[in-house]
C-alpha cells in the first residue's frame, strides 16, 4: 500500500506542474507582445560608428639639461644684491635647524646688563639665547628679549627670488602648558 501511495502522490504533483505550465501559456501574454510590437512601429535606430582608436606613442625625454617636470624647484637665492638677503656664508647656529614653531621660551636670566632668553627644543635641550643670536629657519635674527617674549627679525624670500623681512615673537610657555607637556 506504500508503494501505490507514493505512486499516486507522484502522480498527483506532475499532474499539478503540467496544470501550472499551462496556466503560464497562451493568449494571457499577447497584450504584452502587442503593446511591444506598437511602441517598436517607427522606431530606427541609428548608432555612430565607434571612434578610431589612436595607438600610444611613447615619449622619451631627452633634455636633461632642462629641469624635471616632476620635481618641486627650488627657489633659487636672488643674484640681485638686495640689502635684505641674508648672508648665506654665514656659519649657522644650533638653533637654525628647527622650525621657529617647535621651539619654546621656557625664561629669562640676566647677567649684568644683557639679558639672556632660555629656549628649548623638541629634543627637550636648554639654549640660552641672547640678541643678536639666530634661530628658525627663516635666518631670524633677535632683536629684543623681554620677560614674556622674543621678539624676532627673519627674511623670508618670495617665489620671483625678491626677499622681503618680517617680524615674528616667540611667547613664553605658560606653566599650564609645561605640565601638559610632562604627560
Amino acid at each position: 500500500m506504500s508503494r501505490v501511495l507514493r505512486i499516486s502522490r507522484a502522480i498527483a504533483v506532475a499532474v499539478a506542474a503540467c496544470a501550472l505550465v499551462a496556466g503560464c501559456g497562451g493568449e494571457s501574454r499577447q497584450d504584452l507582445v502587442n503593446w511591444m510590437n506598437a511602441q517598436g512601429k517607427g522606431v530606427r535606430g541609428h548608432l555612430e560608428p565607434i571612434p578610431q582608436i589612436k595607438p600610444y606613442e611613447p615619449f622619451t625625454y631627452n633634455d636633461f639639461d632642462l629641469p624635471d617636470p616632476f620635481k618641486p624647484r627650488k627657489v633659487e637665492p636672488a643674484k640681485t644684491d638686495s640689502k635684505l638677503a641674508p648672508d648665506l656664508t654665514r656659519r649657522k647656529e644650533p638653533l637654525e635647524a628647527y622650525p621657529l614653531e617647535s621651539l619654546s621660551m621656557v625664561g629669562t636670566i640676566e647677567r649684568g646688563k644683557t639679558r639672556y632668553a632660555l629656549v628649548k627644543t623638541p629634543e627637550r635641550d636648554i639654549y640660552q639665547v641672547h640678541d643678536g643670536n639666530h634661530m628658525g629657519q627663516d635666518y631670524g635674527v633677535i632683536v629684543g628679549i623681554t620677560d614674556s617674549d622674543i621678539k624676532l627679525k627673519e627674511l623670508v624670500q618670495d617665489g620671483s627670488g625678491d626677499w622681503s623681512e618680517r617680524t615674528s615673537t616667540l611667547n613664553l610657555q605658560q606653566a599650564d602648558q609645561k605640565t601638559q607637556e610632562k604627560r
